[in-house]
């Protein structure tokens, strides 16, 4: 009777304890993406996602031959989707820093975006602590422009917010004075449009080491040497078909390929 209560309790612990799972062969892929950075993703009129971050994963996922899910996520929220197994990837211009690498693993770079400050074209700004003293500034909340924006505008008001459309909003009724974002999204997504009118670049790009080494896929650390090499070797693939630079050019007028950088 001890021996079979044993053997009993040995079998219910075995039940209990977690099954190790097979690695995944990530033939289905969930990626989070943004949808509310124009021209990089946004939602269209039929209420899709759209863009060209996009069609870019896309691409990537048809080169990896995988199925993919988007999930669609508050910036700020993406990592944190990421950790709790909500998505496997994040694919929303997330630049590669050392602060973002101590929580997740990242792809190579795929892109590389210049961080740009804009203002209204007749304001006597520049992207200086000095040139920006007393102004508010609106930036992403959780993107590398608030990070930089909060150590170096030490004399400026930075001001937080969900999306960049909701910056463009208030820079347009003038409840903040500049915004300091990526180049592209700002040249195509808003200084091309009419609402942009009136407004410019304010100085040259801004090149500092804490915007990171480029921009890349977010996984897991686990994932990194699965999940991560798979987009690796896509993104190689596309730049050497020219695939990438095809689509970079149907959306902007500069290079954008972290290989001619």
């Amino acid at each position: 009777m001890k021996h079979l209560l044993l053997l009993a309790m040995a079998v219910a612990l075995l039940l209990a304890a977690p099954v190790r799972a097979q690695p995944p062969d990530w033939k289905t892929i969930r990626i989070g993406v943004e949808g509310a950075y124009p021209p990089f993703s946004e939602i269209g009129a039929d209420g899709k996602l759209k863009g060209f971050e996009i069609e870019l994963v896309q691409a990537y996922c048809a080169q990896m031959r995988a199925q993919c899910t988007l999930v669609q996520q508050d910036f700020d929220g993406l990592i944190p989707a990421l950790q709790s197994g909500k998505v496997d990837a994040i694919f929303a211009s997330l630049s590669i820093t050392e602060e973002r690498a101590k929580l997740i693993g990242f792809s190579k770079p795929y892109l590389r975006t210049p961080a740009r400050l804009v203002a209204r074209a007749n304001a006597k700004l520049e992207p200086t602590a000095a040139g920006l003293r007393g102004k508010k500034i609106g930036v992403q909340r959780g993107t590398t422009h608030e990070a930089y924006a909060v150590s170096r505008f030490t004399q400026s008001e930075i001001v937080r917010y969900g999306s960049q459309d909701q910056i463009f909003l208030d820079l347009k009724r003038g409840r903040i004075d500049a915004t300091l974002m990526d180049g592209p999204a700002a040249a195509v997504g808003f200084l091309a449009k009419p609402e942009g009118k009136g407004f410019a670049f304010i100085g040259a790009a801004i090149q500092d080491k804490s915007f990171g080494s480029g921009i890349g896929v977010g996984v897991r650390k686990d994932d990194q040497a699965t999940l991560g090499a798979k987009f690796d070797a896509a993104i190689s693939a596309l730049q050497v078909s020219g695939g990438f630079a095809r689509l970079a050019g149907r959306y902007f007028a500069d290079d954008l390929s972290p290989a001619n950088r």
